[in-house]
């Protein structure tokens, strides 16, 4: 297992990956129709959503590398040039709102939970790719424990922002999200360029 600092880090990293609050604006967009009742229904569903995919990435993500045959270094630098593209738009402010769904009903209700709120918007590819890289630095039932427990409490945070969207939304202003967003953005590329810095020594030791 690591200690605490580097899970208090890869808890904060997710965290900032999965920026549910720079996503308010975004959430807002699309449950602004809908009732509290089917805002509620949406975010449980979202937060499930976002839960089940992360912790499918922490428990099989690392074997999907081995079928295919792709080195952990590789895989790091990939994910940290991705994560240095979510950077840039995040810090430029590029984060599209894709059109909302027309219907506020059932079926319509749960594939918008899904995607594109779930997914990718949520739990979008660098999440992903970070849950995979962080399972590969421990080993044990204990490290995969902790990063699980890490794992439901960010679906918790998803779940309560849906509940408390409309609120924070009225008091933080469009500004306070947008500054808290280019903060996630700075604080993702410092990250991409370790993690690509990592990935390169590992694939090329001669940098080290």
């Amino acid at each position: 297992m690591l200690d605490f600092t580097e899970y208090s880090k890869i808890f904060i990293t997710l965290f900032a990956l999965l920026d549910p609050i720079g996503m308010i604006p975004i959430i807002i967009a699309f449950t602004m129709e809908l009732t509290p009742q089917k805002r509620a229904r949406i975010g449980r569903m979202a937060s499930f959503s976002v839960t089940a995919i992360l912790l499918t990435a922490l428990l099989v993500g690392e074997l999907i590398l081995e079928f295919f045959g792709i080195s952990i270094h590789s895989f790091r630098v990939a994910g940290g040039i991705l994560l240095l593209l979510m950077s840039i738009a995040m810090l430029f402010g590029n984060k599209d709102i894709p059109s909302p769904d027309d219907s506020a009903d059932g079926e319509g209700n749960s594939s918008l939970a899904i995607v594109p709120l779930s997914t990718p918007l949520l739990a979008g590819p660098g999440a992903i790719s970070t849950i995979i890289l962080d399972a590969h630095k421990g080993n044990g039932i204990g490290h995969y424990m902790v990063l699980s427990i890490e794992i439901i409490l960010l679906g918790a945070i998803v779940w309560l922002t849906f509940l408390v969207a409309p609120w924070i939304s009225r008091r933080l202003g469009r500004i306070g999200s947008d500054v808290f967003s280019r903060l996630m953005g700075l604080i993702i590329a410092s990250i991409a360029v370790e993690f690509i810095a990592n990935g390169l020594r590992g694939l090329f030791p001669v940098l080290g």
